[in-house]
């Protein structure tokens, strides 16, 4: 059972430091080189530029991993709670995300069990204890329950014990809730290793303020989107007039926490005694990335964790439904001001700079020009990933 979403607390300090860290992040971060002892690995890594525009892969991505396997469908802190529910949209399967009274978290499909009808026709979040049909008026509890039928004595035999909604397997761990799309299948949560939940929790994902978010229609293969966030070559290419000068040209700390990747890497001034100062808001020093498998990404910033979900919905397109999730609300113009300008930056560089490299790199794939493509020793966790998703496919 999902335990309930606790409240953030009254007083949470507005920075984390290396001491409110997990231990395996803290280890982690104890093993970043001094940018000049880093070791770029060499590799030999290639891939088929198939597996970005073959349909037949796509559906064998579809078939074993995201039918059959939990994938991450939304963050906790959206509905944190009781008696939310919102709409949901990006899977391509019309659902529903709510919170009972007592915490837990249900996802249903969106159809009446009358005719079908969508209950929400909104992707906001709305704050109620039932969910109306606008077509029949059939009522629903956020459990999921039907409540209310209007003139149930025209029905004959009428079980509303057998007319609830249909409900989709899910769980939260670490402020993140992970869903199974196949109702059908054998419910897989075996991905939601302890390792990551001690992690994620640490970060306090749950119970952050949802500053904003904004969903992202990407005409790329989902891989080719996910690919900017396992590496760090790209950086100071890709991001020169923007984040690219923040960032040292090495490696990062990579580790695998069940078949998800997790990535550490210091700032472009980073030394191994930087973990040592007493209150240093460890974002500023340390940047963290989850690429929670298959398809989520959790990025830490000084001021604000990026959480990206991503949805493919064909071989050339990707719903991208991005988080920017701040420790509190602000409650000053000048942490407005700060959480906004921050705000805007991110989505100019994810949205203008990292989906458009996709886009342009699955328009030039779909040429057939290449063959295969080639990884360097700065892309090194990109096949690394890619050998963790292939021993989910019969290839």
């Amino acid at each position: 059972m999902n335990a309930p979403i606790l409240p953030p607390p009254t007083h949470r300090p507005l920075i984390q430091t290396f001491a409110m860290m997990s231990p395996g992040q803290q280890a982690a971060m104890r093993r970043i080189a001094s940018h000049e002892d880093a070791q770029v690995p060499q590799i030999e890594a290639t891939r088929p530029a198939s597996i970005f525009t073959s349909q037949e892969r796509y559906d064998l991505e579809q078939t074993h991993i995201f039918q059959k396997r939990a994938v991450p469908l939304a963050i906790s802190a959206l509905i944190a709670e009781p008696g939310t529910a919102m709409g949901h949209e990006s899977t391509g399967i019309p659902l529903i995300i709510s919170r009972d009274k007592g915490g837990q978290v249900h996802v249903f499909v969106n159809a009446c069990q009358h005719k079908g009808a969508k209950l929400l026709e909104t992707c906001d979040v709305v704050k109620t204890g039932r969910l109306s049909c606008p077509y029949h008026a059939w009522t629903f509890g956020v459990d999921g329950k039907l409540i209310g039928v209007p003139r149930p004595e025209t029905f004959i035999n009428l079980d509303k014990s057998k007319r609830n909604l249909l409900e989709l397997p899910s769980r939260e761990q670490g402020g993140i809730i992970w869903v199974m799309l196949d109702r059908h299948a054998e419910p897989d949560f075996s991905s939601l290793v302890p390792e990551l939940g001690e992690d994620l929790d640490a970060l306090d994902l749950a119970t952050a303020h949802v500053y904003g978010r904004k969903t992202f229609d990407v005409q790329a293969n989902w891989k080719l989107v996910l690919e900017p966030f396992l590496e760090g070559y790209h950086v100071q290419r890709l991001h020169a007039s923007t984040v690219g000068p923040l960032y040292a040209d090495v490696p990062n700390v990579v580790d695998k926490l069940g078949p998800t990747l997790r990535q550490i890497s210091g700032k472009l001034n980073f030394t191994p005694n930087d973990l040592d100062l007493p209150d240093e808001n460890i974002h500023k020093t340390v940047t963290t990335v989850y690429n929670l498998f298959p398809s989520g990404v959790i990025i830490t910033s000084p001021w604000y964790i990026s959480v990206m979900i991503l949805h493919p919905r064909a071989p050339d397109r990707t719903i991208v439904d991005y988080h920017n999730l701040t420790r509190v609300a602000p409650d000053n113009p000048k942490a407005e001001a700060l959480y906004k300008t921050s705000y805007d930056m991110v989505l100019d560089v994810f949205g203008n700079e990292d989906y458009r490299a996709a886009t342009i790199s699955h328009a030039g794939l779909a040429t057939g020009a290449l063959e295969t493509v080639v990884y360097s020793g700065l892309e090194a966790t990109v096949p690394i990933y890619y050998d963790v998703l292939e021993s989910y496919l019969p290839l």
